[in-house]
């Protein structure tokens, strides 16, 4: 079965202007077979840290411009360079950071326990939610958090996941796609975001946003604790675009408008998915 996701953005007004956005990504679930763009034109660009293409379209004089992503079921694996880490502020883990993580997998019975404890623990020092300030905002790096409860989104926390899983010494990587609740039907808000993770060949998947969601105190390893179909569009975080002027862009999921001095701006989109036999 086949999967067909579009992202409809809104461009009334902005004939000319440039957006730059994902182009999909294969995953054991799933294989990129195609990209389109109706509504303007595009040229593909290359991220220089982890080797993905971007679509960077050029808007017609239309009200809106539709991306098309298509995937095939079951796929190659995760890309490599998804667990490659590249330090940036949103990647580096400050001392007590490691410390914990370290600390936390070294009283553990095993390695796969390890993991499994790593992504507890941070899972213990988050409630969902979207801040207007967020706990590393105005750091060099993934600060550490101690007494209390930190509000964070699936990226936030999945910032601290990553930091901490590579601090004590795991593969461990950052996906960001779609998700599309069962009840809607086909359609979802914005974007969404898990973490893999890579042991001894073993690779599992980790979405502590999701479980904290449904009021899930202990973190197992899967997908979809909460029912729905997902699909990936990029990986990685702290992201480079030279020839755009875009150094350490947090992430690729929805197009993002850019301006001549690489300033980014989001866009307003919706965003729709269909299966086809």
């Amino acid at each position: 079965m086949q999967v067909a996701v579009e992202v409809t953005v809104a461009t009334a007004g902005r004939a000319g202007h440039r957006m730059l956005a994902p182009c999909g990504m294969p995953t054991p679930h799933q294989t990129p077979l195609g990209f389109s763009v109706s509504g303007g034109s595009f040229e593909l660009t290359g991220e220089t840290g982890t080797g993905q293409m971007a679509a960077l379209v050029t808007c017609g004089d239309v009200a809106s411009v539709c991306l098309r992503y298509s995937y095939a079921a079951e796929g190659p694996g995760y890309p490599e360079n998804l667990f490659r880490h590249r330090p940036n502020r949103y990647t580096k883990a400050a001392d007590a950071v490691i410390q914990d993580a370290r600390y936390v997998a070294e009283h553990a019975n095993g390695s796969r326990e390890a993991v499994a404890a790593i992504v507890n623990d941070v899972a213990m020092r988050f409630t969902y939610g979207h801040p207007e300030r967020r706990y590393y905002d105005d750091h060099d790096e993934i600060p550490h958090l101690g007494c209390g409860l930190a509000e964070g989104s699936c990226v936030d926390i999945n910032a601290y996941l990553i930091a901490s899983l590579r601090s004590a010494g795991f593969e461990a990587g950052y996906v960001v796609g779609y998700f599309f609740p069962e009840e809607k039907h086909g359609s979802c808000d914005d974007r969404h975001c898990w973490v893999v993770t890579r042991h001894e060949c073993e690779v599992l998947e980790w979405d502590i946003a999701h479980h904290l969601k449904l009021g899930k105190s202990e973190i197992g390893c899967g997908l979809n604790p909460k029912p729905g179909s997902r699909v990936a569009i990029a990986h990685s975080m702290g992201l480079d675009f030279p020839a755009l002027g875009i150094r350490t862009l947090k992430l690729l999921a929805e197009p993002v408008w850019i301006g001549d001095d690489g300033r980014i701006e989001d866009a307003d989109v919706t965003i729709r998915m269909q299966f086809k036999g």
